[in-house]
Parts: C-alpha cells; sequence; structure tokens
C-alpha cells in the first residue's frame, strides 16, 4: 500500500521507512504538517502516518485540515506520538486521526492497524 510518513526526526523516519518498505509498502515522506497536506493532495496514499509534534504546521492541525477536504476527507491518519497521555490520544482523535500509537513504535501492532483503517 502506498503510505505517506510525516516525521520530522531523521533517525525515526529513516528507520520506519525502511522497515515499511521490507513489508512490501511504497513510502512517501514529509518532514512537516503543510508538506504532508500538500503530499496528501498530489499522491493520495490509502493511509497518512502522522507524527503530532511538527515544524511549520503540527500534525494536529495538519489532520485537521485534510479531514476538512473533501478531497483527502477520506484518508486515514494514524497519529504517531511521544506524548501517552490521554489528553493527548483524545486530542489527536478529536482532530480526526483514526488511530493513536505511541513512540517507541510497536511495529506488528501499527501493521495490523495500517491494514484494518485502509479498508
Amino acid at each position: 500500500m502506498k503510505v505517506l510518513l510525516v516525521e520530522d526526526n531523521e533517525m525515526n523516519r529513516d528507520m520506519l521507512s525502511r522497515r515499511l518498505e521490507r513489508k512490501g509498502h511504497e513510502v512517501l515522506i514529509a518532514v512537516d504538517g503543510q508538506e504532508a497536506i500538500a503530499m496528501t493532495r498530489e499522491h493520495r496514499p490509502a493511509v497518512v502516518l502522522m507524527d503530532m509534534s511538527l515544524p511549520v504546521l503540527d500534525g494536529w492541525e495538519a489532520t485537521r485540515r485534510l479531514k476538512a477536504d473533501e478531497w483527502t476527507r477520506g484518508i486515514p491518519v494514524i497519529a504517531l506520538t511521544a506524548h501517552a497521555l490521554p489528553a493527548e490520544r483524545d486530542r489527536a482523535l478529536e482532530a480526526g486521526c483514526v488511530a493513536f500509537e505511541t513512540k517507541p513504535i510497536d511495529f506488528p501492532k501499527l501493521l495490523a492497524v495500517m491494514e484494518a483503517v485502509a479498508r
């Protein structure tokens, strides 16, 4: 499946993108929320993996904008964050994320969630 990985931390981005590619996914990369919106509109990925703490435009606002846009509304967004507090999870879900995964990422669980929401 085509996946947009939105992550500003180079080490996290490289590690996760390599693991996803090894599982056969086509991985597109964005490093901030603004770029994520543009790439989602242009490439129409099956799923967006959205870091929430991003430069330029944070993941919460980027997700809100994707969900407000008729062209990208139906693309599932999975929050990826180090913010594990229940309030952060609620905030991500309120912004429009369909799932919330904390860092460090449980990769088998993430793959299962991706499969479930991309259907």
